[in-house]
């Protein structure tokens, strides 16, 4: 019985008790199919002294979509690859298609990619399957880069483009990086130490409407592009799941299954990708793009994320901090839940815990990289009280 059903069928029970006035039994839900039985699920222990760090990210949105064109500085040629919001991880492998196409036009053999995050690696990889040579050039590299402290989950949408601000073309060309960006991802399934695994996710609430309220947008929140609808074939949608048939103390549960990235172990398994195959890494930092002249490469690929506002004064692209708590790793917890506007998810390097309390409006607009530890503790306090409750098999 789906969540509708349900609902509508508790209501004709109670307006039919109180026109009789007679005792009506409860119904039990029906069970689950066998294949689709909850696991024993173990819970989060969710203390403030096991977080061993907080991070804070700036994720690089632009209204427009991420930047993707080619530039000329001087005699080089840039191919632009930044902006891509919170779908960095997710967009990159398709991205980072996009460059070797345009690379493969200009005809040249050795490349310079700029940035060694999840943008700058991937198409380094790609470059080299596509028979090109490739140095990168970057400040910082994993675990120091920005986007080492992702979240580590498959959101190809996830604030990379305002509605009435992306082109007529980008929907499509979104559909194309993400289906390849899938695919790619699906090669590392399996691997040695997981670098990406599919988990269960859970959205627990205790209202219908999963606590988000009215449907109406809040004055002031912007109109973040979606796309999901147009690759809703690539995963498996959520079900809601019947009282009774998991350990969550809520009223209302729903489980879907998603991508996530183990990001320490996927990063080094990139860099190790890279170096076999003859890479080179070149620790340097850039401050306008007139110093691009000092490279020995004619085309160079721009990956710096939001790095690239300072680099190439570019002020569309916004800064959308992001925070995550830390918690032990737990080898018996693998699935992640939402809970209260707090997201969890269970990965290999650690327990991430982030509270979204505004939505995709969380933290926009916002360039403090300082942890706030009272937020952290917040957030696992909350998931501290949820497992309390969580009835264990």
């Amino acid at each position: 019985m789906n969540r509708r059903d349900f609902l509508g069928a508790a209501a004709v029970f109670g307006l039919t008790g109180c026109a009789r006035k007679t005792h009506i039994a409860r119904v039990a839900a029906p069970p689950l199919p066998a294949y689709d039985v909850i696991p024993k699920l173990y819970p989060i222990r969710a203390h403030t002294d096991r977080i061993f760090r907080i991070t804070v990210c700036l994720r690089p949105f632009r209204a427009a979509g991420p930047r993707m064109d080619v530039e000329k500085v001087g005699d080089k040629t840039v191919i632009h690859n930044y902006g891509h919001g919170g779908s960095g991880w997710s967009l990159s492998w398709g991205a980072g298609s996009i460059v070797v196409e345009k690379a493969q036009i200009l005809g040249e053999k050795e490349i310079a990619v700029i940035g060694c995050g999840a943008l700058g690696l991937t198409s380094a990889t790609l470059l080299q399957r596509a028979g090109f040579k490739v140095t990168i050039y970057a400040k910082e590299r994993p675990p120091e880069v920005r986007s080492s402290r992702a979240t580590g989950s498959w959101t190809p949408d996830s604030r990379v483009g305002l509605t009435n601000s992306v082109n007529a073309n980008f929907p499509a060309l979104w559909e194309k990086m993400t289906r390849y960006s899938f695919h790619t991802y699906e090669s590392y399934l399996g691997m040695a130490g997981n670098p990406v695994e599919w988990t269960d996710r859970y959205s627990l609430s205790d209202t219908a409407d999963g606590g988000r309220g009215s449907s109406r947008p809040e004055p002031g929140t912007l109109d973040f592009a979606k796309f999901q609808d147009r690759v809703a074939d690539l995963t498996p949608r959520g079900i809601d799941l019947p009282p009774g048939s998991h350990p969550f103390p809520t009223k209302f549960a729903n489980r879907g299954s998603s991508l996530t990235f183990n990001i320490a172990g996927f990063s080094r398994q990139l860099m190790n990708d890279f170096f076999i195959a003859g890479g080179q890494i070149e620790t340097t930092e850039f401050h306008e793009p007139s110093e691009l002249r000092t490279l020995r490469q004619k085309v160079i690929v721009n990956a710096t994320g939001y790095g690239a506002r300072a680099l190439w004064k570019d002020e569309s692209v916004v800064p959308v901090r992001g925070q995550i708590a830390w918690l032990i790793p737990q080898p018996e917890v693998n699935y992640g839940l939402g809970y209260k506007g707090i997201n969890v998810l269970a990965r290999r390097d650690g327990i991430v815990v982030q509270g979204r309390g505004k939505g995709e409006m969380e933290g926009y607009n916002d360039t403090n990289e300082n942890p706030d530890r009272k937020s952290a503790e917040e957030w696992v306090e909350t998931i501290a009280e949820l497992s309390s409750r969580m009835k264990i098999s």
